[in-house]
C-alpha cells in the first residue's frame, strides 16, 4: 500500500493552488480547479446557515484601529495584526484579524428588544494575521485565512437552542463529507477565576448547557478543563481523517466579555437594559485549513458534487474528435463538469492522466459508442468498471447522483 501524500503534493498533481514567492508566503493563490472546490464547500455550508435561520452580511477588511482596542483584540491580538497607513488621512487601519467586532457594529446599530433576538449573522469572508514565517506550511497555517465564519446575539436561555442547531449543521456537513468527529467541551479552570472574564454565575450555566447539548446530540465528548479562551467556553470539533489523526476543525465558542466592552444591549420584558451573548461560530473554519486536511483525508479522490471535473470525455482517435466534443457540451448544457480531451494520444495514456487526476468518471467515444443509437458512451468509474450507456441516463444519473449529496 503506498504512502498517504501530503495535501501540497496532491495540490500540485491535481491543479488545485500554488504559491508565488513575489506574492508572499502564506498567501495562497487558487486555481480554476482549486476554486470550484472551495466554491463548492462554500456553498453547500451556506445553504445550511441560510437553512437555520442565519442572515448573511458583508463587512470590508479594514478597520480602525480604535475598534480592535475597543473589543480587546488589540491587547491580545496586536503581533499578529497588519497595519496599513492611509495616505489621505491620519487614520490607523488594520486587515481584520476575525469578523466579530465588525458584525457586533451591524448588531449595535438599531435598538434591540429581546423580541429581536436571536439574531444570526454569517458571513464567508478572509481575514489577515502576520502568522510567523516559519510556522506557515501549504495550506495549514496562512496569512490569508478564509471563514464561513457567523455571528449569533441572543440571550442566556437561548444559548442551548443556538448551540443544537449549529451542532445539527455541524452533523450534517461532516456526514455528507463523510468525515467522523467527536467532541472537546473546553471549559475553565474553576481553581483560578483570574484568568477569565465574566461571571462565574454564567460560566457555570453555559458550561452546564454545553454538556447537556453534547448529551442530547449522543456525541462522543471529552471535557477539558483550563481549555477554554479567557472570554467563554467552547465546543470544539475534532475531526478524524482517513489515517485516524485528529484536527480540530468547527468551533463553537461563547462569549460573554466582547457584547459588553462594545456595548451591545437588548431591552428585556421588564424594560431594562440586558447585554446580549455572542456564539462565535464557524462550521468549516479555516477553509484554507479545512482543505489541506480533507485533500489528505481524500488523497483526493473527492466525492462527485466536489470534484473540479465530474467526467472526463475522450476520443479513441481524432475522427471520434466530433461525437466526444458532443457528448462534452450535453454534459455541460445539463451542468455537469466535464473536460473534453482530443489529444493525439493512445486511448491508454489518456485514461491513465484521467485517473491520476482523480477524476469520478470517464467517458470514451468510438466505433462502438457512435454506432449505437441514440449515441451511446463507453463510463469507466473509478474502480476501473466499464459500461456501455446512453447519453441521456448517463446524464441524468450523474446529475441524480450529485443531487442526492447535497
Amino acid at each position: 500500500m503506498s504512502k498517504p501524500k501530503d495535501h501540497r503534493e496532491i495540490g500540485r498533481e491535481l491543479d488545485l493552488f500554488v504559491f508565488s514567492e513575489i506574492v508572499g508566503s502564506g498567501l495562497p493563490l487558487f486555481t480554476p480547479k482549486g476554486t470550484i472546490l472551495r466554491d463548492k464547500l462554500i456553498e453547500f455550508s451556506e445553504k445550511l446557515q441560510k437553512e437555520a435561520g442565519f442572515q448573511k452580511v458583508w463587512i470590508p477588511h479594514l478597520t480602525k484601529e480604535g475598534l480592535y482596542k475597543k473589543s480587546g483584540h488589540w491587547e491580545k491580538f496586536g503581533n499578529e495584526l497588519f497595519l496599513v497607513k492611509s495616505q489621505e488621512t491620519s487614520d490607523k487601519l488594520i486587515l481584520k484579524p476575525m469578523n466579530c467586532p465588525h458584525h457586533a457594529q451591524i448588531y449595535a446599530s438599531l435598538p434591540r428588544s429581546y423580541k429581536d433576538l436571536p439574531i444570526r449573522y454569517y458571513e464567508t469572508t478572509t481575514v489577515y494575521r502576520d502568522e510567523k514565517k516559519g510556522e506557515l506550511g501549504g495550506l495549514s497555517r496562512v496569512r490569508a485565512i478564509t471563514q464561513d465564519d457567523a455571528h449569533v446575539f441572543c440571550t442566556l436561555d437561548q444559548i442551548e437552542e443556538e448551540l443544537l442547531n449549529i451542532m445539527n449543521m455541524v452533523k450534517e456537513m461532516y456526514k455528507t463529507l463523510n468525515l467522523p468527529f467527536k467532541l472537546r467541551l473546553s471549559f475553565r479552570d474553576s481553581s483560578d477565576d483570574r484568568l477569565y472574564l465574566g461571571k462565574p454565575e454564567n460560566w457555570k450555566k453555559a458550561e452546564m448547557i454545553i454538556e447537556n447539548v453534547a448529551k442530547k446530540l449522543k456525541i462522543d465528548y471529552v471535557i477539558a478543563k483550563g481549555e477554554a479562551a479567557f472570554y467563554g467556553p467552547k465546543l470544539d470539533v475534532i475531526v478524524i481523517d482517513s489515517q485516524g489523526r485528529e484536527w480540530q476543525c468547527a468551533t463553537p465558542q461563547l462569549d460573554f466579555v466582547q457584547p459588553e466592552r462594545l456595548g451591545l444591549e437588548y431591552i428585556d420584558e421588564d424594560n431594562k437594559k440586558q447585554i446580549p451573548v455572542i456564539i462565535h461560530k464557524a462550521l468549516l473554519g479555516s477553509i484554507e485549513r479545512f482543505l489541506s486536511v480533507y485533500i489528505e483525508h481524500t488523497q483526493g479522490a473527492f466525492p462527485l458534487w466536489l470534484s473540479p471535473v465530474q467526467v472526463e470525455v475522450l476520443s479513441v482517435s481524432d475522427k471520434h474528435n466530433n461525437a466526444a466534443k458532443k457528448v462534452h457540451e450535453e454534459l455541460m448544457d445539463a451542468g455537469v463538469r466535464s473536460e473534453l480531451n482530443t489529444e493525439n494520444k493512445m486511448l491508454g495514456a489518456k485514461i491513465r492522466e484521467a485517473t491520476l487526476q482523480k477524476v469520478p468518471y470517464i467517458v470514451i467515444i468510438g466505433d462502438k459508442e457512435i454506432a449505437v443509437k441514440p449515441l451511446s458512451v463507453s463510463v469507466r468509474n473509478r474502480k476501473g468498471e466499464t459500461k456501455l450507456q446512453e447519453l441521456t441516463k448517463f446524464i441524468q444519473s450523474v446529475k441524480s447522483e450529485i443531487e442526492k449529496t447535497q
